[in-house]
């Protein structure tokens, strides 16, 4: 019986332990983009050519249209968890450094600066 407990406790101990890893702080550059251009904004600043947009313009307003802000990095487009932070929309179609907490292809933002 001593055993079973034994197993058991341990067993509640390292899910525990593993759902504390399950995201990872990082710091990464990259781009703050929106979820219907996502790493490329080429083929909407293409077709509103008379608008003369920026990457920053069409960001925002894909964001207003009803999109979600995402990062770029690397190659890969990350979700935002918490898309009401200020600096998304200050720093929107602009090179980056985030810190967050990334779990999977999601990112919780905990700070934005421009990239030097």
């Amino acid at each position: 019986m001593k055993r079973v407990f034994i197993g058991l406790g341990t067993t509640v101990l390292l899910a525990g332990l593993g759902s504390f890893a399950g995201a990872a702080t990082m710091t990464m550059d990259g781009m703050i983009s929106d979820s219907a251009c996502g790493a490329s904004h080429a083929k909407m600043i293409e077709g509103h050519k008379e608008a003369k947009m920026t990457e920053r313009d069409c960001t925002l307003a894909c964001i207003k249209a009803g999109g979600k802000f995402v990062f770029v990095s690397g190659g890969k487009v990350y979700t935002v968890a918490n898309q009401k932070l200020a600096a998304l929309s200050k720093y929107a179609g602009e090179s980056v450094s985030v810190t967050g907490d990334v779990k999977g292809d999601a990112i919780t933002v905990s700070k934005v600066s421009a990239k030097k």
